[in-house]
């Protein structure tokens, strides 16, 4: 052989050994990356290849699979009372993707997930699982009670229901909202349909439920009165406060008022400034205690952090750092605090539990297509926020302001209900805006223990109505009331 030819030899060996490396490499390291690479088609037409599982509520399903024929995407989703639930299931898309717990679970639901093969072998030779269940948390009758509420009103908003001894969620609407199916597939009209929804200034793709943060107003009174009352700022809650109304902001010119007479607010104790929702008292023990110990018992109700449900929410905010107005502003629910209604609703019920918070859930199961069950959750405590004797005062004070305040819009003949309303400026010094509406509150039984809490938030921007009857009593309470009803039913 010539030299030539053996450099030729050589050359081609050396390709053949790095075919033959690159080869390897790609079915051993880089196959597992490859298979799920989003790009990779093969992986949709698998998704939606077959029937999948069902998001249950109230032993009913409220998904579906219907064929597309004429696809290679055989199968795609399909809604019981899409806009009802759509901030629960989300959207499964076949051009759009997955959110809620359809993208929480979407293994599960299409059969995928690891835990559904019925053994070793079945799983080693990829043998096909049907898909599993998820039964929700969600009382239907509760959560029709919400979604009917925001409707009716015609309003921007959400309803956060929650059971206060378990954490589980009952109901969790969000308006305006859409109907998931009519987008489900790729064609393109659809495509159109989601890019209408994706642009619309109302935002009904939003879950305002857990994903949107507000100023909460005089609702988060409630925080403030418990953080009063925990750190001994305030130790009686029927003794005359001293404080006059209207309230001198320190450290500026502001004086801050009362939506009642002034007069009826002055120098009023703290169980009279609920009842009445009555600022100075707010801002000045707010003030008082201090923003460490305000921030320290609003984390502890759940503020600053994340939670997953399984589903993330959004952080309420008490910030970091706030000079003496800012603190004092937060006693009220106003500055830069911000809370999601999930947050509020947390905050009614840990009160309503006597102090102790529930970490909220939304998956009471996880069934397989047998349905036998694979996974059950188990009520977890976030953490004891205030001590039994603080919660109770404060239970004190809302259940007042239901019989003889701002918060009678709740009352229940035959059931003790607490309550607060508030109505939230949009930020510092933002006056071109109307005011957001929100109202929490709990129901007890004859035990005394409470099967609810509920916070609903209203924006009432775009509503057909006088500025004068804006507010969380007029407007929340009777959802949250509603709301109740359907749960002690």
């Amino acid at each position: 052989m010539n030299k030539t030819l053996r450099h030729a030899a050589v050359f081609f060996g050396m390709l053949f050994f790095a075919l033959l490396a690159r080869a390897t490499w790609i079915h051993t390291v880089s196959a597992e990356n490859l298979a799920k690479d989003p790009n990779n088609r093969r992986n949709l037409i698998e998704a939606f290849s077959r029937p999948r599982g069902d998001i249950i509520v109230g032993g009913r399903p409220i998904t579906g699979s219907t064929p597309t024929p004429g696809s290679e995407l055989l199968y795609k989703r399909t809604y019981a009372d899409g806009p009802m639930y759509a901030p629960v299931t989300g959207y499964l898309s076949q051009a759009q993707g997955a959110t809620m717990l359809e993208g929480v679970h979407r293994d599960l639901l299409a059969g995928t997930d690891s835990r559904l093969h019925g053994s070793v072998f079945d799983a080693l030779i990829g043998k096909e699982s049907a898909g599993g269940d998820i039964v929700t948390t969600i009382d239907p009758d509760a959560q029709k009670a919400a979604y009917q509420g925001l409707t009716d009103l015609g309003a921007k908003g959400a309803v956060v229901a929650l059971d206060p001894s378990s954490g589980r969620i009952l109901a969790m609407a969000s308006t305006p909202s859409y109907d998931p199916s009519v987008f489900a597939g790729n064609s393109r009209k659809e495509g159109e349909e989601f890019t209408r929804l994706d642009q619309d200034k109302d935002k009904p793709l939003s879950n305002r439920a857990i994903r949107e943060a507000y100023p909460p107003g005089s609702t988060f009174k409630i925080l403030t009165a418990a953080a009063a009352l925990e750190h001994g700022t305030v130790t009686d809650i029927n003794a005359p406060s001293h404080i006059p109304s209207p309230y001198q902001l320190p450290d500026s010119l502001r004086k801050i008022g009362n939506v009642v007479p002034d007069a009826q607010c002055d120098k009023v104790s703290m169980k009279t400034a609920m009842q009445w929702s009555c600022n100075n008292v707010f801002l000045d023990v707010a003030l008082k205690t201090g923003r460490s110990k305000m921030q320290e018992t609003a984390e502890k109700f759940g503020f600053n952090q994340e939670h997953f449900l399984p589903v993330r929410t959004s952080a309420a905010t008490y910030p970091d750092k706030l000079d003496k107005p800012q603190t004092a502003l937060t006693g009220m629910g106003q500055g830069s605090l911000t809370s999601t209604p999930v947050q509020m609703a947390m905050v009614a019920a840990g009160i309503a539990n006597n102090g102790t918070v529930m970490k909220p859930y939304l998956v009471e199961q996880i069934q397989g297509p047998d349905l036998s069950v694979i996974e059950r959750a188990a009520p977890t405590a976030l953490g004891q926020a205030v001590s039994e004797r603080t919660a109770k005062k404060v239970q004190e004070m809302m259940e007042h302001a239901v019989r003889e305040g701002s918060a009678e819009g709740a009352h229940m003949p035959g059931v003790i209900v607490g309550g607060k309303p508030g109505t939230a400026e949009h930020g510092i010094d933002v006056r071109d805006e109307r005011p957001y509406a929100w109202f929490v509150s709990y129901a007890k039984q004859k035990d005394g223990t409470s099967p609810v809490a509920v916070a609903v938030f209203i924006d009432p921007k775009d509503m057909n109505i006088s500025p004068a009857d804006i507010g969380g009593g007029r407007l929340g309470a009777p959802i949250a009331k509603a709301v109740m009803q359907a749960v002690l039913n």
